[in-house]
């Protein structure tokens, strides 16, 4: 059996091709979830790919990551990257590896959004490079 990756998205995320594309870009999180899922095979690996605009959800998702004996986590956690402690408190509180994935680079954008709780309980961060951000957090995850 391929080790998992778990992806998790976090709020708003469902929205992305629609959603400010001149910052997010125009691919569906469907999109996304397709060719990560065919550089997955690749590796020898899998995807479970989730979204959620809860964050209990993500939260129960990371316990489930680490019960179920995941590789990595991918979790671009939206906004509540950067007022989650909650996540924080989660992330920390798991041995499985988590790294945090943006599709643009929150340290050059507004103030409030370069503080990130996810960021400080990360094993790393993938920032700024669209959907690719996510095709690099797999390549990374599958090295760990």
């Amino acid at each position: 059996m391929a080790d998992t990756i778990y992806v998790l998205n976090g709020p708003n995320l469902n929205l992305l091709g629609m959603r400010e594309p001149e910052i997010y870009g125009t691919d569906t999180l469907d999109d996304i979830a397709g060719g990560l899922d065919d550089r997955a095979r690749e590796l020898g690996l899998q995807i479970d790919f989730r979204q959620s605009n809860h964050e209990g959800h993500l939260i129960d998702w990371l316990h489930e990551a680490q019960a179920t004996g995941a590789k990595a986590v991918l979790l671009n956690a939206g906004a509540l990257t950067h007022t989650s402690l909650a996540l924080y408190d989660a992330i920390r509180s798991i041995r499985t590896p988590v790294i945090e994935v943006h599709l643009s680079n929150p340290a050059a954008r507004e103030a409030y959004r370069h503080h990130s709780y996810v960021g400080m309980a990360a094993k790393g961060t993938i920032a700024g490079f669209g959907a690719q951000s996510y095709a690099l957090a797999l390549e990374a995850a599958a090295r760990l």
